[in-house]
C-alpha cells in the first residue's frame, strides 16, 4: 500500500513536470536568458520547488558545460523534482513542442521553398521578454551578489563582456578570480578540483546518411557554447563548406530556431528534415540534445557536493554573478535590437508595469500580450 501510494505521487510529479514544462517549451521566446527567466517565476516564486540560491547554483553549474542552457536548465529542475525520470521527463516536455512546430515548418518549406511571414507576430515578442527577465535577474542579482568582492567580480565580467570578451572566458575566469580571491583571503592549499572535457572524433564517410547526420549533430551538442550565431557558425563548417545544403537552406534553419518557441536547437530538426526528411530531423534532433541529458545527469549530483567544499563554492559564487552579468549583458544586446522605435519602447514599458504590478501573472501571458500588442501596432 505504501510502494502504491509512492509510485502515485511519482507519477503525480512527473505529470506535474511535464505540464509545466511542455507550457514553457510552447510559450518561451527570446532565447536562454528569457527561458530561464520564466522557469525562475514557474519553479521559484510560484511553485517554491527550490530556492533561489538554489535555482542561481543551477544556472551557474550549466553555463560550465556544452548544450542550451536553458533546456539544460529544464533537466536540472526535473532532476531535483522528481529524479532520473524526472531530468528525463522535464527535458524532453521542453524539447517537443519546439521540434513539432519546426518540423510542420520544415514540410511546408520543402513544399514552397519559402518561410511563413511571422515578422507581425514576433514584432512585440522581444520587447515583452525584455521585461520578463528583467524581472528575473533581480532576485537572482540580491543572491549572487553577497559581498563587494563579488559584486566588483560581476562588473567586470559585464563590462568586458560587452566589450566582446567570449562568454566562456568570462565565466571560467570569473570563477578562478573567485578562487584566488578565497585563497588569498584564507591562504589555504589548493584542494582538487576537476573540470568537466569531453573530446570525441567523428569519422568523415564520403555520403550523407542517417547515422552521419546523427554522429555530426552529436559532435556539435557536444561541444557548443555560446549563441545561435555559434551554432551557425558549426554548421556552416559541418553541412554547407562539405556541399550538404547551401547557406541559404542554413540561414533559413536558423531563422526558424530562433522565431520558433523553445531551444534554439530546434534548428537541428530543421536541417535534419531537409537532409533525409522525417527520420533526418528525428536524428538530427536526438543528436544535439543527446549530450545534454548526460552532461547534467553527471553533473547535477555533483553541485550539493561542489557547495559543500569551501575553495569549490567560491568558485560557484564568482561563476553565479559573472551568470548574473551575462544575463544582464543580454538584456542590454536585447534592448539595442529591439527597442528601435515608440511602438517596441511602449510594448517594453507596458511589459514592465505588467510584470511588476501583477507579480502572480504567468509570463505566458506577458508574451503573448506583447506578440498581440505588436500585431496590432504594425498597423499604425
Amino acid at each position: 500500500m505504501i510502494n502504491y501510494s509512492v509510485q502515485m505521487t511519482k507519477k503525480a510529479e512527473l505529470k506535474s513536470l511535464s505540464l509545466l514544462f511542455l507550457k514553457l517549451g510552447s510559450i518561451a521566446f527570446g532565447g536562454p536568458a528569457a527561458h530561464i527567466a520564466m522557469m525562475e517565476h514557474e519553479v521559484v516564486r510560484k511553485r517554491k520547488w527550490m530556492t533561489h540560491e538554489h535555482f542561481l547554483d543551477l544556472v551557474g553549474a550549466t553555463n560550465l558545460i556544452p548544450g542550451p542552457n536553458s533546456t539544460e536548465m529544464t533537466m536540472h529542475c526535473g532532476r531535483e523534482r522528481a529524479g532520473w525520470a524526472g531530468l528525463v521527463v522535464a527535458g524532453l516536455s521542453f524539447i517537443l513542442p519546439a521540434v513539432l512546430i519546426t518540423m510542420l515548418l520544415a514540410w511546408l518549406y520543402g513544399l514552397y521553398g519559402h518561410l511563413p511571414n511571422v515578422l507581425p507576430f514576433i514584432y512585440g515578442i522581444k520587447p515583452a521578454v525584455i521585461a520578463i527577465i528583467v524581472s528575473a535577474i533581480i532576485p537572482l542579482a540580491k543572491k549572487a551578489v553577497k559581498n563587494s568582492e563579488l559584486a566588483i567580480l560581476g562588473l567586470i565580467t559585464a563590462a568586458a563582456c560587452l566589450l566582446g570578451l567570449n562568454e566562456i572566458v568570462a565565466l571560467f575566469g570569473t570563477g578562478a578570480a573567485g578562487l584566488l580571491l578565497y585563497y588569498f583571503k584564507k591562504k589555504n592549499s589548493l584542494n582538487s578540483f576537476t573540470p568537466f572535457l569531453l573530446f570525441q572524433v567523428i569519422s568523415d564517410p564520403l555520403a550523407i546518411s542517417n547515422l552521419r547526420i546523427f554522429l555530426i549533430f552529436l559532435k556539435v551538442g557536444a561541444v557548443l557554447y555560446g549563441s545561435g550565431y555559434v551554432l551557425f557558425a558549426f554548421l556552416d563548417a559541418e553541412l554547407v563548406m562539405k556541399g550538404f545544403m547551401s547557406r541559404e537552406q542554413l540561414i533559413d534553419a536558423v531563422a526558424v530556431g530562433q522565431f520558433t518557441p523553445g531551444p534554439v536547437l530546434s534548428t537541428a530538426t530543421f536541417i535534419g528534415w531537409q537532409l533525409n526528411g522525417w527520420q533526418g530531423a528525428l536524428l538530427a534532433t536526438a543528436g544535439i540534445f543527446l549530450p545534454s541529458f548526460l552532461f547534467v545527469g553527471l553533473l547535477n549530483p555533483l553541485i550539493p557536493k561542489i557547495r559543500k567544499s569551501k575553495a569549490a563554492s567560491a568558485f560557484l559564487d564568482a561563476v553565479n554573478v559573472a551568470s548574473v552579468a551575462l544575463i544582464a549583458v543580454v538584456i542590454i544586446a536585447m534592448s539595442r535590437e529591439s527597442l528601435f522605435d515608440w511602438k517596441t519602447i511602449l510594448i517594453a514599458a507596458t511589459g514592465f508595469l505588467v510584470v511588476f504590478k501583477m507579480k502572480k501573472l504567468n509570463s505566458a501571458f506577458v508574451v503573448l500580450g506583447g506578440s498581440l500588442l505588436g500585431y496590432l501596432l504594425s498597423f499604425i
